[in-house]
């Protein structure tokens, strides 16, 4: 079973959100992965395949994480073998959209061949991947705004 956390405030967010994830780790999962921002840099992503102490060292406790605002996730891989590039986060190329999510996208492959027809690549197995890219994909066809224009293609 998967698991989702978040923190907004004015601590560091990534240790944070390692102790958060640490308290799922009874419903289990073979990966797990942060998102983090502080204001003035890109989202940084860091994932691991296995166990959040993996995680955890990967980024020294979250030390190694900088920013005050994130989300920490944990999962079962739906689509693809069980390794990092399939982990959440995933994340566009331009880095305008990083997403997670919990659940199966049926018809995620059709969602992604329309993608590649425009010119999008894939570097993961996953249907979380495709869905970051359609919204990524949505987002830039209507210069960022898309909340009424990608509500209204649906």
């Amino acid at each position: 079973m998967c698991g989702i956390v978040g923190y907004i405030g004015s601590e560091q967010a990534a240790s944070i959100l390692l102790d958060s994830l640490s308290k799922l780790e009874y419903r289990g999962y073979d990966s797990a992965g942060i998102a983090v921002r502080n204001s003035t840099e890109d989202v940084q992503v860091v994932k691991a395949k296995g166990r959040l102490n993996i995680l955890a060292e990967k980024t020294d406790g979250g030390n190694a994480v900088k920013g005050t605002i994130g989300i920490g996730h944990t999962c079962w891989a739906t689509h693809g073998e069980p390794y990092e590039n399939n982990a959440h986060f995933h994340i566009a190329d331009d880095r305008n959209v990083v997403g997670v999510q919990n659940d199966i996208i049926e018809n995620y492959q059709e969602l992604k061949e329309k993608l590649t027809r425009h010119s999008y690549s894939f570097y993961s197995q996953t249907d979380t991947e495709v869905a970051v890219k359609l919204v990524d994909y949505y987002y830039n066809k209507h210069n960022g705004d898309i909340c009424l224009k990608f509500m209204n293609t649906l």
